[in-house]
């Protein structure tokens, strides 16, 4: 199998960092940087626009559409696919016990906004979202019989942490450019100094990917969630076409950064995703051309999921008495038209399912990061249960998973 080259990975990325820059240039020709750029953590900038309900409901539309495949996948073309058999049992191993604690200790001190451990309490957010990786590993251990990342592939999961804290600060730089689609309200608290706010912060983001990725080993232990996705359509992508689109957005996107404010999470996708198709990388795209949807689904899934968690733990650091405030990482969401219905979240109801597409950004910048500098991006620590499934993410080359 042909190696890309490091430069025709690395380009497009650079690109994505260098035409926010250019385009701002001209978007903004008092100051050339779009408000508050590069104030860490980002603070508000300006109000939202109210909500639009032709906006909304063309989001909705949307989701209903992504809503329907997932649960009436037959509708949309799939036929039935017969699951593998469902993984013996293993006991829940220790780190799963330890895990628990962290959670629920963490979790209670974030909520309870108390301060009976010192300055512990602002500390509270990474242990508990730690704990939390440690208890999603323990399950997925317990039900693919000791097939779990932290068992099997040690350092993956360590390797998915560093490129996480990379990964989202590279998120935080394009959410400049659409006006604070999050800020943080408690980053700049008197109670700490700044250099110690920016550590936490650090810190914070090299939980970001192990969680997601934890959260797709649990799904893929399912064996009839993945079976239902796992004979569909074919659906093989261009990745010129996505490059060029990705690039396109991205522009309009500093031009038009309320309209186009979901263009942070969608134009670095479908670049990173659409340079590696062009070099023949593995990746969720991949098996989607041959008819398995079930990485893709997967993947989204597994976001969204812990989009839940997300929401309702950072919800409850401060809500509903915001005062004191003893979260630091706790962020608050300016996002225009749909900004409305909020169920114990921060974030507005339709905005869950944009943790879907994310958690596909997520994998191909993980897949990107691995190509790049050489190491195993696989999240596969069950061979044999992948090859069944056809989802393994290391292969050059895939067999179409077809009914038999």
């Amino acid at each position: 199998m042909h190696t890309p080259s490091k430069w025709s990975l690395l380009w497009p990325v650079l690109a994505t960092i260098v035409l926010p820059l250019v385009a701002a240039w001209f978007a903004y020709p008092d100051t050339h940087l779009p408000p508050k750029f590069g104030v860490f953590p980002p603070e508000f900038v300006t109000q939202e626009p109210a909500f639009n309900l032709y906006y909304f409901l063309a989001v909705l539309l949307a989701e209903l559409a992504v809503g329907a495949l997932l649960l009436f996948p037959r509708l949309f073309g799939f036929r039935p696919v017969t699951p593998p058999a469902p993984s013996p049992k293993a006991p829940f191993p220790a780190w799963f016990w330890l895990g628990l604690v962290f959670t629920l200790f963490f979790w209670w001190l974030m909520w309870a906004r108390v301060t009976p451990f010192g300055d512990l309490v602002y500390y509270a957010f990474s242990p508990m979202w730690w704990g939390f990786i440690l208890v999603l590993d323990g399950i997925a251990y317990r039900r693919s019989n000791g097939n779990s990342l932290l068992a099997k592939k040690p350092k993956t999961l360590l390797l998915s942490a560093l490129v996480s804290v990379g990964g989202w600060y590279y998120f935080e730089y394009y959410n400049y450019f659409v006006f604070s689609n999050w800020y943080y309200p408690n980053g700049h608290m008197p109670e700490l100094a700044h250099s110690t706010v920016v550590l936490l912060f650090l810190i914070a983001y090299t939980t970001v990917w192990p969680a997601i990725f934890e959260w797709y080993s649990l799904l893929r232990t399912f064996p009839k969630l993945g079976a239902r996705y796992a004979n569909g359509p074919r659906l093989p992508l261009p990745g010129t076409l996505l490059l060029v689109a990705g690039f396109a957005l991205i522009v309009l996107m500093v031009f038009l950064p309320l309209p186009l404010f979901w263009v942070l999470w969608i134009g670095p996708m479908v670049v990173i995703g659409g340079q590696l198709i062009r070099k023949g990388v593995w990746t969720p795209f991949t098996t989607l051309a041959q008819g398995n949807w079930t990485p893709l689904v997967l993947i989204a899934l597994a976001s969204l999921c812990n989009g839940f968690f997300w929401e309702l733990w950072n919800w409850g650091s401060a809500n509903p008495n915001p005062v004191p405030a003893t979260n630091p990482n706790y962020w608050v969401y300016d996002i225009p038209y749909v900004n409305v219905i909020h169920i114990f979240a921060e974030m507005p109801l339709l905005g869950y399912f944009g943790y879907m597409p994310f958690g596909l950004l997520v994998w191909l910048v993980f897949l990107w990061a691995g190509s790049l500098f050489g190491f195993d991006a696989s999240l596969d620590s069950d061979p044999a249960r992948s090859a069944a499934t056809g989802a393994d993410q290391s292969a050059p080359t895939l067999l179409p998973y077809e009914a038999r």
